[in-house]
């Protein structure tokens, strides 16, 4: 099993800030850092503002030479296609071949009202519209010109460059609904992930996009399966509270949502997702100070799950 850290720098990041935590991931061994891709917080100022996602991870992948990076999840309203797969393939240029693109539909209308972004109140379609095109673009051959008409985009004679280094750019589809989620994971996914479900309910999840997988014809197996849930593991019940504090949180509820606990529990929880097929689990911290919970995680945590 993978373990992930992802941020949600809205709350309240710098780039510096963000580039530490990349950084020591990065020395302590976890797979990748992924962030949030929003531009306002969910409660507090988010001072000192918010940064762009590909802004971001592009200069971090030049500060960084092994980790893995990207979104969960760049939503389909905030760029044109065209323009994200460029930005994306150029981040990947950057990185080496470390970049993942996770796209969704978009959900937080308050900060499209923000910043004057469009919120369709229908998504899907254009999400659906956008994975062509950019999956489009990055497949047509070197020296071929690349075409679309869509409802939502239309693209004339694209010369379709950059190229990502990866061939194929691996892409997250994340989302939790019920039918079309799954079905587009399905389709363009090399992973499906799940963000804060009751935990429960990951199985279930699971086994939906496994029937959508079937359903195009394609093998499940060749599916990535993750999980995002909130981080907090104390070496005793003190730290514990210390940290459920620090994000405003109460241990208790921490425990049924999220790897969270003493290191025995956030194990036993670990293990549970494991045999519910859970190949990846993105681990929210919230905490972006607090390097000395990426310590214990990495020594008390990873060795247990690779």
């Amino acid at each position: 099993m993978d373990l992930r850290i992802f941020i949600e720098p809205q709350q309240g990041a710098s780039y510096d800030d963000q580039l530490r935590v990349a950084q020591a991931a990065e020395r302590l061994g976890f797979d990748a850092f992924f962030r949030s891709d929003h531009f306002v917080a969910m409660g507090g100022d988010g001072l000192p503002g918010p940064t762009d996602s590909w802004v971001t991870l592009g200069g971090i992948a030049r500060e960084t030479s092994t980790i893995r990076l990207g979104t969960l999840v760049t939503s389909a309203t905030f760029r044109h296609p065209g323009v994200l797969a460029i930005q994306v393939a150029q981040v990947d240029a950057m990185s080496g071949g470390r970049v993942e693109l996770g796209l969704g539909a978009g959900w937080f209308e308050r900060e499209h009202a923000a910043y004057g972004i469009p919120f369709p109140p229908r998504r899907f379609g254009l999400l659906t519209e956008q994975l062509e095109v950019i999956t489009g673009l990055w497949s047509t051959p070197d020296g071929e010109t690349f075409s679309y008409d869509g409802e939502h985009y239309t693209l004339v004679d694209s010369p379709a460059l950059p190229k990502p280094v990866q061939a194929p750019l691996p892409v997250v589809i994340g989302g939790n609904g019920p039918s079309r989620t799954p079905a587009l994971a399905a389709r363009f996914g090399a992973e499906y992930n799940t963000s804060f479900p009751e935990i429960a309910d990951i199985p279930t999840r699971f086994a939906t996009v496994r029937d959508a997988c079937d359903a195009a014809g394609r093998d499940p197996e060749s599916l990535t399966y993750s999980a995002a849930l909130v981080l907090a593991v104390g070496a005793d019940e003190t730290e514990l509270a210390r940290r459920a504090a620090a994000i405003g949180r109460e241990p208790a509820e921490l425990r049924e949502h999220g790897i969270a606990g003493t290191v025995p529990e956030a194990l036993d929880r670990l293990g549970q997702l494991r045999e519910w097929g859970t190949d990846r689990v993105y681990l929210q911290m919230l905490d972006l100070a607090d390097l000395d919970h990426l310590e214990l995680v990495a020594a008390e945590l990873l060795p247990h799950v690779r």
